[in-house]
């Protein structure tokens, strides 16, 4: 009975937490994008107020934003923006790499984004990763000598760090799985079956046998 109790209390509580989270999420960037917004329309409207307002003046700045970093001239502003982040030792590091993580997820016309099954020949155990880079131009020489491979970024379960290998081109398969819903599994140790309407994929875990 005990034992009961307690998977039932534990199945409870994995499925309020998900929802709870999101919800105080959500409320959270509500409240406060609605108090910036009546801080700056109050001294011009007065006590005339219209609700999510806050909402549709945030998603307005952040379209603004990205349209202004897209145009060519606004480039050389932008890379003196970055000059702090970009010398200090411990903060490059971190901008660097939160900027490039970042980069990977924007849509491109070209390269597009690729989760792939890494399995070596001869061997049964596959492994979930990402193509981040399908050309080895543009890096150092021991690097670009390798010809047809690919990069391969394998996150590890939480999110505790990664690995980057270079692999043959011919030992990766795709996947059919967007590369959010697969650092999304990857979080969790692809323990969750629910794949949100998503074909269907070869492994059932970060690593697969």
């Amino acid at each position: 009975m005990k034992r009961r109790l307690y998977r039932y209390f534990f199945r409870g509580l994995i499925t309020f937490l998900p929802v709870f989270l999101t919800l105080y999420v959500l409320v959270v960037f509500v409240t406060w994008t609605e108090s910036v917004a009546m801080k700056l329309v109050h001294p011009l409207t007065g006590d005339f107020y219209l609700p999510g307002l806050g909402i549709g003046l945030g998603a307005l700045l952040i379209i603004g934003l990205g349209a202004l970093v897209s145009r060519p001239e606004t480039a050389r502003w932008l890379s003196m923006l970055e000059l702090p982040f970009n010398n200090l030792p411990v903060v490059k590091s971190i901008y660097s790499s939160l900027k490039n993580f970042a980069d990977y997820f924007a849509p491109h016309a070209k390269s597009p984004q690729q989760v792939v099954l890494l399995r070596m020949p001869g061997n049964e155990m596959g492994i979930v990763g990402l193509i981040t880079r399908q050309s080895m131009a543009g890096l150092p020489a021991e690097l670009s000598a390798l010809e047809d491979q690919v990069a391969v970024y394998l996150p590890m379960g939480y999110m505790i760090g990664g690995y980057t290998v270079f692999v043959p081109r011919a030992w990766v398969t795709p996947v059919n799985m967007s590369v959010e819903e697969a650092m999304r599994m990857a979080l969790i140790a692809f323990m969750s079956s629910n794949r949100n309407g998503a074909g269907s994929s070869s492994g059932g875990g970060s690593a697969t046998q």
